[in-house]
């Protein structure tokens, strides 16, 4: 979420006035952070945000970097009507994106049309002069639905797919047609949406291909997975999906392998302004997880994933303390339980998933 208060301490801030009911002026997050943890050093470098993320990503080779990009970026001055928050990022500040080599995003989330259609196309444009690739939103809705190409370092071809759920505040007039611009919406977790689903990855699918399905649901707060999401998770995985990459909640939830297959439930937040934000802090929304993940190419199943834990202060990622770390590998150990799943607590403060 690079946008609002990251984006005011950003070199190229859009203007600062907010119409959220009780924060009218953006730059008041970049207050409340330095409050909880300190000065932040403004205007920011476009790499300094991800901190010691950088590091462990170059230190991993990971062949394709992957985020949900929770934000509009946009100069536009018009926000969606009766919508309380609204995410922007000045286009110019496109390049704290780049600076982490970030290969695509997910667009079908709550925040991407937070300043209308002009916004949504103004976001596009940009990642596309960017050079990073993105699904889940577009000028219509086979361009909403249409896959991510990526390709890894051994020439396998990735496809990612976004979609995006009214379960995490998407409103349902922000789905695509086609005549409309919008995200890639789904109507819900029935099994005939489901298949229909499962249809349209298989069109674009080849020989070969890796399918991520990347699918923003849910509530911000609460450990609880519906069923409806277990059993649609379920269904996308054995109709062709290697990862369900789930998203929306402000803090990290269950992890499940499935038939071989990585299913994240919820990864949590990674880049916020919400230091200083009191409320629901026994969650430990403060801590976020790095998922790196190895696939095998040949079938899409999981082989290994390193968990390196988090904590935003002062608007970068710093490696977490070792008794947060300990918090989320017993945190979700205990989710884990009704999955299967465990965490391993590494000399190095890392976790690395068990199943």
């Amino acid at each position: 979420m690079t946008g609002r208060g990251i984006d005011q301490a950003l070199p190229h801030p859009v203007s600062p006035v907010l119409h959220e009911p009780y924060v009218r002026d953006a730059s008041e997050y970049v207050e409340l952070a330095e409050k909880a943890h300190g000065p932040i050093p403004r205007p920011l470098t476009f790499d300094y945000i991800w901190g010691d993320a950088l590091q462990e990503l170059d230190q991993a080779k990971i062949d394709l970097r992957i985020i949900n990009l929770e934000t509009a970026i946009t100069s536009a001055e018009t926000p969606w009507p009766g919508k309380w928050i609204h995410y922007r990022m000045h286009p110019k500040n496109t390049r704290c994106v780049s600076a982490a080599s970030i290969t695509a995003c997910t667009l079908a989330n709550n925040h991407v049309l937070d300043w209308g259609y002009a916004g949504l196309l103004e976001t596009l444009q940009t990642l596309d002069a960017a050079g990073i690739a993105h699904s889940g939103a577009g000028n219509d809705a086979d361009e909403a639905m249409r896959p991510a190409v990526l390709t890894t370092s051994a020439n396998a071809r990735v496809l990612l797919f976004s979609f995006g759920s009214t379960t995490s505040g998407i409103p349902e007039d922000w789905k695509a047609t086609s005549i409309c611009p919008g995200v890639n919406l789904l109507d819900d977790f029935s099994e005939t949406t489901a298949a229909r689903v499962c249809d349209e990855m298989q069109a674009h699918k080849q020989p070969g291909d890796v399918v991520v399905a990347s699918v923003h649901w849910g509530s911000n707060w609460g450990y609880e997975i519906p069923r409806e999401q277990i059993v649609f998770a379920h269904h996308l995985i054995e109709h062709g999906a290697a990862t369900v990459h789930g998203h929306s909640s402000h803090h990290v939830k269950v992890i499940e392998v499935f038939k071989g297959h990585l299913i994240l439930y919820g990864c949590g937040d990674f880049l916020t302004d919400y230091e200083g934000i009191s409320g629901y802090e026994a969650f430990r929304g403060d801590l976020a997880l790095m998922y790196l993940v190895e696939l095998d190419s040949s079938n899409g199943k999981l082989i290994t994933a390193r968990l390196v834990p988090m904590q935003m202060r002062r608007f970068r990622l710093e490696r977490a303390s070792a008794t947060d770390s300990k918090f989320l590998c017993n945190l979700l150990n205990e989710l884990g339980t009704k999955f299967s799943t465990r965490a391993k607590l590494e000399s190095d403060d890392s976790l690395v998933l068990e199943w």
